[in-house]
């Protein structure tokens, strides 16, 4: 696929792997038509830090995944859709299931009905390696069961449902990245990565969750051209495709990777309020990424500590957008 000039339409384009997208697809010559969430405040995410140069290819619509009309609107005149806006978080899932229900479910139909209507060329909607559950073999293929474990994967599952039953039924030629746990700069605090970060680099307490989890931890600009290959490649439409590192590490080996990388003293402690219901807890995720590198040619670039002392040294520079000391949900 040539990006040159191709107008290219991206839902969740002002967040983290969203932005990193866009600069991406700019880069390669395309027009980003930026789909973000509506706010009185005109806040188009990180979108923001965009070059004047790629600020000039982006059109940013502000609206919401759940009206359709605003979506198909917003969606005219593109040919190619990356879908990933969503709402991510999975301690607010447990206190908000129907919201982001809502968006996750609606906000994927209202998109892939658009893209049906409007008979676009290529559709990569975005799943996450959350929606396996708790490993039940690993590494993990694509072949894995679907596990619900909170509210948030099992809304994943229902619109990676929707966009296959689309497929299925209306030759829409959707294609589906599921992404392993993706980290680097610009990322939110209620990420892992990113509160252990941020507290690292205040010093004194540092307050997690479980230690023993694991997570296979991909970087971010790695998770982007994973994207890109996906819509690049043919054979890859009606196809569900990890992209993981296929290596692991507990949440605890990386809490002390983070803490040697910053060189802070630090008291790490286990937080009761930081840790998820008991079954719920996702206990092990490590990818088989063999379909990414035979299908796509795909396969990560930045290795962990590089990528977590890019990530470091972002966050020490924007250390204004995270309240180390406060638990983001």
């Amino acid at each position: 696929m040539e990006w040159q000039d191709r107008l290219v339409f991206v839902t969740g384009a002002g967040g983290f792997i969203g932005s990193h997208l866009v600069e991406a697809l700019v880069g390669r010559g395309a027009r980003v038509r930026a789909f973000v969430r509506y706010n009185s405040r005109g806040d188009w995410g990180f979108l923001h830090e965009l070059s004047p140069a790629h600020r000039d290819r982006v059109e940013i619509v502000a609206g919401d995944l759940r009206d359709g009309d605003a979506v198909a609107r917003a969606m005219r005149d593109t040919t190619v859709a990356f879908h990933l806006g969503a709402m991510i978080a999975i301690p607010y899932s447990y206190v908000h299931p129907r919201e982001v229900a809502d968006v996750n479910i609606f906000g994927t139909l209202n998109v892939l009905a658009a893209a049906r209507e409007l008979g676009l060329e290529r559709v990569v909607h975005t799943s996450t390696s959350e929606v396996y559950g708790t490993a039940q073999y690993v590494p993990i293929d694509e072949r894995h069961p679907l596990v619900g474990q909170s509210p948030y994967s099992a809304s994943k599952i229902a619109a990676d449902q929707l966009a296959e039953s689309f497929g299925r039924s209306y030759d829409l030629p959707v294609a589906i990245a599921r992404p392993f746990n993706t980290y680097g700069p610009r990322q939110s605090a209620r990420a892992v990565i990113p509160t252990v970060i941020s507290q690292a680099l205040a010093g004194g307490r540092l307050l997690i969750g479980a230690r023993h989890p694991t997570r296979d931890l991909n970087f971010v600009s790695d998770t982007v051209s994973g994207f890109l290959r996906i819509a690049e490649c043919p054979e890859a439409v009606g196809q569900v495709v990890n992209l993981g590192t296929g290596r692991e590490i507990s949440v605890g080996d990386l809490v002390d990777t983070i803490v040697r990388l910053v060189g802070k003293p630090v008291e790490v402690v286990v937080d009761p309020a930081r840790l998820r219901p008991e079954r719920s807890e996702v206990e092990r995720l490590l990818a088989d990424n063999r379909k990414a590198q035979r299908l796509l040619g795909w396969a990560p670039e930045v290795s962990l500590e590089d990528g977590l002392a890019r990530t470091i040294e972002w966050i020490r520079a924007h250390a204004a957008l995270y309240r180390a000391r406060e638990y983001a949900v």
